[in-house]
Parts: C-alpha cells; sequence; structure tokens
C-alpha cells in the first residue's frame, strides 16, 4: 500500500460521508486502480456511488454529485 494511503482514504470518507473499508481479497489485482497502485506505487481508490446497476439513473445525479463533491475539491489538494 503506498504511503499515505489510508489518510487520504479516511480524508475522502470524512467529507463524503462514505464508509472506508479494505478492497476484499478475492477482487483485489482485478480493475484499473490496482494496475495503477501497482505500476504508480501511487494511492488509488474506487468510490462506489449511487444505488442499482449500471448505468444508474441520471435521477441520481445530483445526489451522487453533492456526496463526491468534497472529495474531488479534498483530491485536487492532497
Amino acid at each position: 500500500m503506498p504511503v499515505g494511503s489510508y489518510y487520504i482514504g479516511e480524508q475522502f470518507a470524512n467529507v463524503s460521508g462514505y464508509v472506508l473499508s479494505d478492497t476484499p481479497y478475492n477482487s483485489s489485482f482485478a480493475g484499473f486502480k490496482d494496475w495503477f497502485i501497482q505500476n504508480y506505487n501511487l494511492p488509488g481508490y474506487t468510490i462506489e456511488a449511487g444505488l442499482g446497476e449500471n448505468p444508474l439513473p441520471i435521477s441520481q445525479f445530483d445526489k451522487i454529485y453533492e456526496n463526491n463533491f468534497g472529495i474531488l475539491l479534498l483530491g485536487a489538494i492532497l
């Protein structure tokens, strides 16, 4: 895990209200986030947003934006 990853994850959780959780082992190493961390040794995160299956309904956009705006701002400065 890259240095500072957990701290940044905690900060993202604080500004969004989302729960910070570990990636289950059986789904590790299976996506872009994992590739990014492995190749660049930088923190990477998957933000699970919205309810239901993709594509999510556009009616959820405002709530998703509201919940994630703090993450976007914080990510720009960390």
